[in-house]
């Protein structure tokens, strides 16, 4: 049984109007409209150069078919915007199904913001496994989905995007592995290298030009050192030490960085973790009165504010406050505050909103996508690069006693300032 729903739209939304849903079992979840993520106002000066999917589709999606999923309310003749949606609403970890089901209520509320008839949002399980995930995207393909939104894991999108590639069909994925991003992939994530990129050259623009680090020993720290690497040859300074946080060698790590005459220490920990780290570098002979102690987004808890020795650190993150009104609007709706991945099931559905009023078929460009304007979200703005990777605009924020302080605010725009002209030569 399917059931259709139209809604008012809200003042708030800027583009696209009405709304329908469509609620269903367990194997089609849902179909909703969502909201627009608007585009900055400020245009970009530089270009993107296409590059696009690489891979050329045997059996490409270019006409509607009796066959795909459609509503009573949609006119004859009309060709609906197809979206499916790819979540691991039963997978075997009860937190991650508790998150699929957030994602989707995010996505559910964005439906009341802005709508538009003429879209249909079909939900299928990621499940546990490739192979699970793999059968919920044929499962979308099938019904004529023309873009689809997820899955959540890299081992996912690997198994989806050679199936979404043979129909020409674009994945937004929520995994932050870049490695399975590009080739029709495009990665709306939280992807560590974003933070880096951000808090090295905020760092090195301060004048800092020797780095040290502390990362995981695992591929999330393997990202975080090829980051800061790359980062800090490109602002001219030098990484001079990098340890790993294993527990049999993280005394020695710590007192490594602590003599490696960096003039700014990474700490990419976060939680109890980081707030044993900071002390004990402290304790090895780290001047951190002198050495500026960075951080990454996992630094954002306020527990850390009461931690002396990392009072002062700095560390790249969405402006505070900035999801502010959406956590307000999904805990009125459903009784709990969201996941902080929750606002990326919104903003991927507003994404495809905003993109929906072109061709069909020919909505979801690699153009369109890649957009170097960007575009503004729930968290920030951002866009996609060619690659597929993801660039956000963040904050550079400073821990303190009275809260986590704003010391360089978010871009609003990925336009670059304009260099100031040079002055004019003066006659001896």
């Amino acid at each position: 049984m399917t059931t259709a729903f139209s809604f008012r739209l809200s003042p708030t939304v800027r583009r696209f109007c009405a709304i329908a849903g469509l609620v269903a079992s367990a194997a089609l979840a849902g179909c909703q409209t969502a909201p627009v993520a608007p585009k900055p106002a400020a245009p970009v000066a530089t270009t993107v150069t296409p590059v696009g999917p690489t891979t050329t589709p045997t059996h490409p999606l270019t006409a509607d078919d009796p066959s795909f999923l459609r509503l009573g309310n949609i006119p004859a003749g009309k060709v609906p915007v197809r979206v499916g949606l790819l979540l691991p609403f039963s997978n075997g970890s009860a937190q991650t199904r508790i998150l699929a089901a957030s994602m989707m209520k995010a996505a559910e509320l964005a439906l009341f913001d802005a709508g538009n008839p003429n879209i249909i949002l079909i939900s299928a399980d990621e499940g546990s496994t490739p192979e699970s995930a793999a059968a919920g995207a044929r499962s979308l393909l099938a019904q004529g989905a023309e873009v689809i939104v997820g899955p959540l894991f890299s081992a996912s999108v690997n198994a989806v995007a050679p199936l979404a590639r043979d129909r020409a069909v674009p994945v937004i994925s929520f995994s932050t592995d870049k490695a399975v991003a590009g080739n029709g992939v495009y990665l709306l994530s939280f992807q560590p290298e974003n933070e880096i990129h951000r808090i090295i050259s905020y760092a090195a623009a301060q004048g800092h030009k020797n780095f040290a680090a502390l990362v995981p020993a695992s591929s999330y720290g393997q990202h975080i050192t090829d980051a800061m690497k790359e980062q800090a040859a490109a602002d001219g300074a030098a990484v001079v030490d990098i340890e790993t946080l294993d527990p049999a060698t993280q005394a020695a790590s710590i007192k490594a960085v602590a003599a490696s005459n960096a003039d700014a220490v990474l700490i990419a920990a976060g939680g109890t973790a980081l707030r044993e780290l900071a002390p004990s570098l402290a304790a090895d002979g780290l001047d951190i009165s002198k050495v500026q102690i960075l951080g990454t987004g996992v630094w954002y808890d306020p527990a850390n504010n009461a931690e002396t020795a990392l009072e002062g650190g700095i560390f790249a993150a969405p402006a505070p406050n900035a999801a502010d009104a959406f956590n307000a609007k999904y805990k009125a709706a459903f009784g709990s505050s969201p996941p902080g991945l929750a606002s990326l099931a919104y903003d991927a559905v507003a994404l495809v909103a905003l993109l929906s009023g072109g061709e069909p078929y020919h909505r979801f460009t690699f153009n369109a996508l890649t957009d170097p304007n960007g575009f503004a979200g729930i968290d920030g703005i951002f866009r996609f690069n060619a690659d597929g990777t993801s660039e956000r605009g963040l904050a550079i924020l400073a821990v303190s006693p009275d809260g986590f302080r704003v010391v360089d605010p978010a871009p609003t725009t990925f336009e670059k300032p304009a260099e100031a002209p040079p002055p004019p030569k003066t006659g001896s």
